[in-house]
């Protein structure tokens, strides 16, 4: 096969965006070439080097409906002024562009959507503006041949509207290589943690707003010789630092900015338990499959989690922690001591993520993209 040119675009800033690094690393494997396009913010960290390129838009604006029309725009010209034998679009909010540039170019486009685009809490807040996104996915969705997402549950709510056949890409990272050379003593003594503590993590890009980061951080009042580590970034943790500042916890809880992937798993290889506890609020939420979930999997942590129907799945399957019933910052206090009390406990949970680690891995997801992909080359 003739070597293929691929433009993927997601509107992140690429830094944290494991999912299309991983989608661009595999067809650069294949030795195609790829160009994956994003956006520079003002506070945009720089990428690290990468066996592909990487196109990262300056715009005007950072939010709002004027960043959205700018940055189509600005893809829209790219992607029509470059050759490109496929071209992959990543979530909604650049669907609109690589569309039009597809039909007027015939190059065959796979649309990849992270999420139930239009169920997503901040919608719901702006129904104008959902309306508007709705309209969108309503005019190009139907038309569309190559349609993957994250997991069952978005694809059967993708197909029961839109009567499409779409394919299940899981958003599982990589089994490492080779862990962190940094010893646990040695980042335990970076963080000021006493030996005597429990780590607790909390990571990721997206730390909003019903994700169960504030009952989390109210939950720790009743917890003793526990420390919180919360890791990433998102619309919430202005309000989680001011609630540990009020509740008088700056002791319980430590707060790392968002950071590369590499670097951030050496603190989620330290932590005794991680967290996703995700609300039940919206459609987005409910069908939700964190990243963090599988990051905490192949770190050997075991998990609290919600119960979310895809997350208490995966927890359930294969016997790697603890669930939820409701947000009562009591109760998810009592389950994180019951999450860290039993050491017999730990050690199976500890055996059964070995086990889940090899199951869930991108290794297993990826070979899904490329029979789709020589699907489309062929």
């Amino acid at each position: 096969m003739q070597r293929k040119q691929i433009l993927i675009s997601a509107i992140s800033d690429l830094v944290t965006d494991q999912r299309v690094h991983r989608t661009a690393l595999t067809c650069t494997k294949q030795g195609w070439k790829v160009t994956l396009i994003g956006r520079k913010l003002k506070k945009s960290a720089p990428l690290n080097a990468r066996r592909y390129k990487s196109l990262r838009f300056r715009l005007w604006f950072e939010t709002g409906p004027l960043f959205y029309a700018t940055f189509n725009f600005r893809l829209f010209i790219y992607l029509m002024t470059h050759k490109a034998d496929l071209l992959i679009a990543n979530d909604l909010d650049t669907l609109l562009a690589n569309y039009l540039a597809s039909v007027l170019k015939r190059v065959p486009l796979l649309y990849d959507s992270h999420e139930f685009f239009t169920g997503v809490p901040e919608l719901e807040k702006n129904q104008f503006a959902k309306k508007i996104w709705l309209k969108i996915e309503q005019f190009i969705f139907p038309k569309l041949k190559y349609i993957v997402t994250v997991n069952n549950s978005i694809a059967g709510l993708y197909q029961s509207i839109y009567n499409k056949e779409v394919k299940v890409i899981r958003n599982i990272p990589e089994i490492p290589l080779q862990y962190t050379q940094r010893s646990r003593q040695e980042i335990r003594s970076e963080l000021g943690i006493r030996d005597d503590k429990q780590i607790l993590i909390l990571q990721g890009a997206g730390i909003n707003i019903d994700r169960g980061a504030e009952e989390l951080i109210q939950a720790l009042q009743f917890l003793d010789q526990i420390v919180l580590l919360i890791v990433g970034g998102g619309d919430v943790i202005p309000q989680l630092k001011q609630m540990v500042k009020e509740m008088q916890l700056e002791q319980k809880v430590i707060f790392k900015e968002k950071m590369p992937f590499e670097k951030m798993m050496e603190y989620t290889r330290i932590a005794d338990a991680g967290l996703t506890l995700d609300k039940d609020t919206n459609l987005n939420y409910r069908f939700s499959l964190p990243n963090k979930l599988f990051d905490y999997i192949h770190a050997g942590i075991p998990v609290l989690a919600s119960s979310v129907p895809e997350v208490k799945r995966i927890v359930e399957e294969f016997d790697i922690g603890v669930l939820i019933e409701n947000h009562n910052p009591e109760h998810i206090a009592e389950r994180i001591r019951y999450l860290l009390s039993d050491p017999g406990q730990i050690e199976r949970w500890k055996n059964n993520l070995k086990y889940a680690s090899l199951k869930l891995s991108w290794s297993v997801e990826e070979k899904k993209l490329l029979i789709i992909l020589y699907e489309i080359f062929s």
